[in-house]
């Protein structure tokens, strides 16, 4: 069976791969060096307008992540990120919150199904998105100062890596809750994907 987006050689559903887990599959790992040249990834689209349904629908037809804003309200008593995720919610989905260290570095991953919907909630994440099929990267900069739910459709490689030092509050839904019989995740080392500037980028 053919996956789209899938590395060749990587684990058909069933076959045994990284952990064991059945079709979670390892690619080959090919770490940058200083010899290297760090890419230069894309921004991700903006999405201002039409509500989460729409940008849910661009970012899958499109094959790339989308970044929607969503705005403070202020007053005297303090402020609220408000209407977030509305008409995309599911009986089918699953909301997490997942709270990652500085310094930390939690990538990559992807799903066959599953759509995910990202929201830094405190601190601040650099986000890195891959699309294996032609090379393609995105990088975007979510948290307290850039509030906003991040789509990042399916088979699409992600993760990310704290800014800062401060932790950093994820709130994520995903369109398939968890099967712990099939788990709809593989996974591949951080530095596998060579250039990818997970670092500060100084000057």
């Amino acid at each position: 069976m053919t996956i789209p987006g899938t590395p060749p050689g990587s684990s058909a559903p069933g076959t045994p791969g990284i952990l064991g887990t059945p079709g979670i599959a390892r690619p080959a790992a090919t770490p940058a060096t200083h010899a290297t040249m760090a890419m230069n990834p894309l921004a991700v689209r903006i999405i201002a307008e039409g509500g989460f349904p729409s940008a849910h629908s661009v970012a899958v037809a499109a094959f790339e992540p989308v970044f929607v804003p969503v705005p403070h309200f202020t007053d005297d008593r303090g402020w609220s990120l408000m209407n977030m995720l509305t008409g995309v919610l599911t009986t089918n989905g699953q909301v997490n919150f997942s709270i990652m260290y500085p310094n930390v570095i939690k990538a990559w991953h992807r799903h066959l199904k599953q759509t995910d919907f990202w929201i830094v909630l405190t601190g601040h994440l650099k986000v890195g998105i891959h699309r294996e099929s032609d090379g393609r990267s995105w990088l975007a900069v979510l948290g307290e100062k850039r509030p906003g739910v991040l789509i990042i459709p399916p088979t699409l490689w992600h993760g990310g890596a704290t800014v800062g030092s401060e932790p950093a509050g994820l709130l994520y839904y995903v369109t398939h809750a968890y099967d712990p019989k099939a788990p709809d995740e593989l996974r591949r080392p951080y530095d596998s994907i060579t250039g990818f500037p997970w670092g500060t980028r100084h000057g």
